[in-house]
């Protein structure tokens, strides 16, 4: 008999994994919790498992880890992908890999299971993973190796005694502390949108309200004049922007394997935190911080949706843009309004707009007329020796 460590969710795949790999085998369900749930819902996915099976089920509490190894990195590199999408899963399934194959080996385990499928980037992360960190335990991947779909899969169960309707399985929802991602039906088109009931909740607030959102070095440490610790300033952001529907976008992309791939999400405080403190590195970084950043974050991001969050050159990254929000400091004000946010202005110590030396687009402190033309005839240099010997 196998002895089997499944990452389980709850959710219709590794609910189809624990109930197939159970009837022979001695399954481990490890729920790894990367923020989202309470807990009356990790209760609920407890007592799933034991119903479909499980030998046992352990709940690991990732969210701090979540945030310190790699959301912090994302906020200091404003990161998103295609400029839309804030790596809500892709961030997750590294920690959730990686506590996984810890748990794994403190166990003796012979084998790792997941519940990806062969056409989807979590079977990469999750594989390399861990390939990498723990090469003598063998991944079991039966959707994978099955080639299921999720009819395939309600059909298994409900002939297993487990009743799901396909209503309530035809979408695949991940939630967590970084935001909620929906697929399923509509994404799998390219031109249908998801309805409003495949998201999360339902507008609560419709009245527009003001709130300040304040950071320390490049990290959120307040809401509102309050100090809170980054994680539980992320959860009260979230809980207010899911009040107005506020982070609802559909992400169009490129998947490791090649193929295109559509997902709706819902991340309205990450979203609103990254644009916030973009705002604030506007007024306190220098052009050129500006600049490198924005090179290396875009690799940084793109490196780990790959599934390669283990490539050392991310550690180097992360010195970079751990060294980089020394000066990002101060409070950022904000207009929340149904279904999108406002970003109204900032007030740091820190800031770089600072009339002492001029006034953009009115008065010049530190430079005179002359100084200017000279500068201006300086800096055309280049493009007049250009046209001058390219224009003969």
């Amino acid at each position: 008999m196998k002895k089997i460590i499944l990452a389980y969710s709850g959710g219709l795949d590794t609910s189809y994994c624990l109930k197939k790999l159970s009837t022979k085998n001695e399954v481990h369900a490890v729920n790894i919790n990367t923020g989202g749930y309470t807990i009356e819902e990790t209760n609920k996915i407890k007592e799933k498992a034991i119903r479909l099976g499980a030998y046992s089920f352990t709940s690991i509490d990732a969210v701090d880890s979540f945030y310190n190894r790699i959301i912090k990195y994302l906020v200091y590199g404003n990161v998103l992908r295609n400029n839309t999408y804030p790596l809500s899963v892709s961030s997750e399934r590294t920690i959730q890999a990686m506590e996984i194959v810890n748990y794994a080996k403190q166990n003796n385990a012979t084998h790792i299971a997941h519940g990806s499928t062969g056409a989807g980037n979590d079977q990469v992360r999750f594989d390399s993973i861990f390939q990498i960190l723990a090469p003598e335990i063998k991944i079991l991947t039966p959707i994978r190796d099955s080639k299921l779909t999720r009819e395939n899969e309600i059909d298994f169960l409900n002939q297993s005694g487990i009743k799901i309707s396909w209503e309530k399985a035809k979408y695949s929802i991940n939630k967590g502390l970084w935001g909620t991602s929906v697929g399923g039906d509509e994404t799998l088109t390219s031109d249908l949108k998801l309805p409003n009931s495949a998201y999360p909740g339902n507008l609560k607030s419709k009245t527009s309200k003001e709130i300040t959102l304040t950071f320390k070095n490049g990290e959120i440490c307040g809401l509102n004049g309050e100090k809170y610790d980054p994680v539980t300033c992320i959860e009260l952001i979230s809980k207010q922007c899911n009040d107005y529907c506020i982070g609802r976008d559909t992400h169009v992309g490129d998947s490791i394997i090649g193929i295109k791939g559509r997902v709706g999400f819902q991340a309205g405080g990450p979203m609103l935190i990254i644009k916030s403190h973009h705002l604030l590195e506007k007024h306190t970084l220098t052009k050129w911080q500006q600049f490198q950043k924005d090179q290396l974050s875009n690799f940084y991001g793109m490196h780990l949706h790959e599934g390669q969050y283990l490539d050392p050159v991310l550690r180097d990254i992360e010195c970079f843009l751990q060294s980089s929000q020394k000066n990002v400091n101060g409070d950022v004000y904000v207009t929340l309004h149904p279904f999108r946010f406002e970003l109204n202005g900032i007030k740091s110590k820190n800031d770089l707009m600072n009339n002492v030396f001029g006034t953009y687009g009115e008065i010049n402190n530190k430079w005179s007329a002359e100084d200017a033309k000279g500068f201006i005839k300086i800096v055309s240099n280049q493009n007049k020796i250009h046209q001058y010997v390219n224009s003969k």
